[in-house]
């Protein structure tokens, strides 16, 4: 389910439990919206409630269909009997992904479109030269110097170009499902200046607004927490849980725990130490979720407008050393042309 579509479902069954509506009747309307995919997750639910399952326990085992958060989320709310408050908070906490995703992709189009244009011009400059002939016959020079003329030059340049966006995805896919435990590389990543803190600092945003949610929601401090550090889609953080657990059972406060996990970095733990005074874990959970999202948003900005800046300096260098290219080819064509015969 997208996450737009996740927030708005989130939002109308919330709604409509909250107005005191049947789940069965709602279910069932929602399996009439939507395109196809999103018609059958709801069958799948409205199914389910017909023989007196839980709606978790429908989306955890249709994983395919829902995302990991709403069904922890609605198993949150069934544990605490406030199903339409975590339902209505996850879908504000979906539109603000939502929104932050927008504005990483805003940010990088006007690059990436410099970039197809690139490509384009590269790949009319090979045709042109497979297909053009110089007046004194023969075939056209190799000016880019790539071995590549005519349409079959296109596509093996297009293949190339597939090829290294394949093993960006690739790698992108392999680190999202932790192939080969490569997420416990992310310690390296952090150490990285700047861009390191900045993926930590989205991170960590995350996981206050589960935290949030899910002790606004009543749950106990060991399940927020476990919840909070699956939110973060990283076997690296999930690891911290049973520490987490072991420590808030021997009397740890929730800075303690959170502490005990060795994931967070010491200035997070001491905000958490603070808020703990001020207030309760929720409110305190919940002002800290506010404060990091503002940060993950200036994180967002800031990365995407790194990812701009190598992107289009990328462009304009490659385009600079085809002009050179281009230039001294017909230059020494031109010096040639002087030589004594």
């Amino acid at each position: 389910m997208k996450l737009s579509a996740a927030s708005q479902f989130c939002y109308r069954l919330g709604t409509g439990l909250k107005a005191g509506a049947d789940l069965l009747m709602i279910l069932n309307s929602e399996a009439s919206l939507g395109p196809s995919n999103q018609r059958r997750a709801m069958s799948i639910l409205a199914e389910g409630a017909k023989k007196g399952e839980q709606l978790s326990d429908v989306m955890k085992s249709n994983k395919w269909f829902f995302p990991p958060l709403m069904a922890a989320m609605t198993r949150v709310g069934e544990s605490t009997g406030r199903m339409e408050r975590a339902l209505l908070s996850l879908s504000e906490h979906y539109k603000r992904q939502l929104e932050t995703r927008r504005l990483f992709f805003r940010s990088i189009a006007s690059p990436l479109l410099q970039l197809v244009a690139a490509i384009g011009v590269i790949s009319l400059l090979i045709y042109l030269m497979g297909v053009l002939v110089p007046a004194g016959g023969g075939k056209m020079a190799d000016v880019l110097g790539f071995g590549l003329t005519g349409p079959s030059g296109v596509l093996t340049l297009w293949m190339y170009v597939g090829i290294v966006a394949g093993m960006i995805a690739l790698a992108i896919w392999c680190f999202s499902r932790n192939i080969a435990g490569v997420q416990n590389l992310v310690p390296l990543v952090y150490i990285i200046p700047k861009i390191g803190a900045s993926i930590q600092t989205i991170t960590i945003s995350r996981f206050c607004w589960t935290m949030a949610l899910s002790l606004d929601s009543g749950l106990d401090p060991i399940r927020s927490i476990s919840l909070a550090l699956d939110s973060t889609d990283s076997d690296y953080y999930r690891t911290g849980s049973a520490d987490a657990e072991t420590a808030i059972r021997n009397g740890a406060t929730l800075a303690g725990a959170i502490e005990a996990t060795q994931l967070f970095p010491s200035d997070f733990i001491a905000r958490i130490e603070i808020a703990e005074h001020s207030g309760t874990d929720a409110e305190s959970m919940g002002q800290l979720a506010k404060e990091y999202d503002e940060r993950a948003k200036g994180a967002i900005r800031w990365l995407t407008g790194l990812a701009t800046i190598l992107i289009r300096v990328t462009v304009t260098l490659f385009l600079v050393y085809l002009i050179f290219k281009i230039a001294g080819t017909y230059l020494g064509a031109l010096n040639g042309a002087f030589d004594p015969i």
